[in-house]
């Protein structure tokens, strides 16, 4: 069955793909996305504008990493959790109707699948500090399903912030 988990994963690899040998991102796109999304229109198309936006966010992203991982530097960091990392925060400031709840825990499924065993908590850890930071400065924009969650959410990163200040 095709779904946007697929997706997500033919996007990350192609990401990768694209990291690692640069080429023609037209070209990755009709090998490396389209193949396995074919059957669902829809879903390939979620998939080629994850890929292409993923690239237009690729600075922003970057700077809300860097920002919010605290004692990480960019280039210490595993290749796959830095895309995994651009590719949801691409998906939370781009796509207005999918939660930031499910990018979040899209992104940690990634990680754990494809990249270190601590990369699940690492990706959970800076994507709520970065969805809070959005949230607080008013740039998260989400509209429709965008929305559900929201509300754990926000307490999740309170709790958060309250166990830090504790210890």
């Amino acid at each position: 069955m095709v779904s946007r988990r697929l997706a997500r994963e033919c996007v990350l690899q192609s990401l990768y793909a694209h990291t690692m040998g640069g080429g023609n991102r037209r070209h990755i796109v009709t090998r490396l996305i389209r193949p396995r999304l074919k059957e669902d229109e829809a879903i390939a198309q979620f998939g080629e504008r994850l890929f292409a936006e993923s690239f237009e966010t690729a600075q922003h992203a970057d700077q809300l990493i860097q920002t919010h991982a605290a004692n990480w530097e960019m280039v210490r960091m595993a290749i796959l959790d830095r895309l995994i990392l651009r590719m949801a925060i691409c998906e939370i400031v781009r796509f207005k109707d999918i939660p930031p709840k499910v990018s979040i825990n899209e992104a940690i499924d990634l990680a754990k699948r494809f990249s270190t065993v601590r990369s699940g908590p690492f990706v959970n850890g800076i994507l709520d500090t970065i969805v809070a930071a959005l949230d607080r400065d008013g740039q998260l924009h989400k509209s429709g399903r965008g929305l559900r969650g929201m509300k754990e959410l926000r307490a999740r990163i309170a709790q958060r912030g309250q166990q830090k200040q504790r210890t």
